[in-house]
């Protein structure tokens, strides 16, 4: 049987690893990271000695949020700001999978094409979603939001 995976291991593996790189060098608090395929079924995760039990489920929440609306978990936090009912409709909705915070970010193959999600959740947000950008460049892929928040490092 031949079929056409969206995130492949191998990928999954070096966004992982690109991350968690990004963060030691940063020196920042344990993290953990969630990659999902196109279909929001996890392919890989780390989380770093240190992390807090529920940093897994945070990670997996901003992934699946950014993937299931189609937009940055941080895009989902700005337009959702004023919104609130909005927000524990989708959070309800999606069995409070529901994240929407920055640190989920959407991958894009070489086409254009979301082939998956990157969540992170161990320090600032802010920081959390450098990690995801940097998780993505490291396997050579592009995603949203292209740029981390020009104040990550203050946040």
């Amino acid at each position: 049987m031949r079929i056409k995976t969206s995130m492949p291991l191998a990928i999954a593996e070096r966004i992982v690893d690109g991350a968690l790189a990004a963060g030691r060098a940063e020196t920042m608090h344990p993290l953990t990271v969630v990659v999902l395929n196109a279909g929001g079924h996890i392919v890989a995760s780390k989380s770093e000695d240190g992390s807090g039990i529920l940093r897994f489920d945070v990670a997996r929440g901003k992934a699946w949020g950014a993937l299931g609306m189609g937009m940055s978990s941080r895009l989902l936090r700005d337009r959702l700001s004023e919104r609130p009912v909005f927000q524990n409709a989708l959070a309800a909705a999606s069995d409070g999978r529901f994240v929407p915070v920055p640190g989920g970010v959407l991958v894009h193959d070489d086409e254009g094409n979301t082939i998956g999600a990157i969540g992170i959740s161990g320090d600032t947000s802010e920081k959390d979603e450098y990690c995801a950008i940097q998780g993505a460049r490291a396997a050579g892929l592009a995603c949203e939001p292209a740029e981390p928040d020009p104040d990550w490092r203050g946040a």
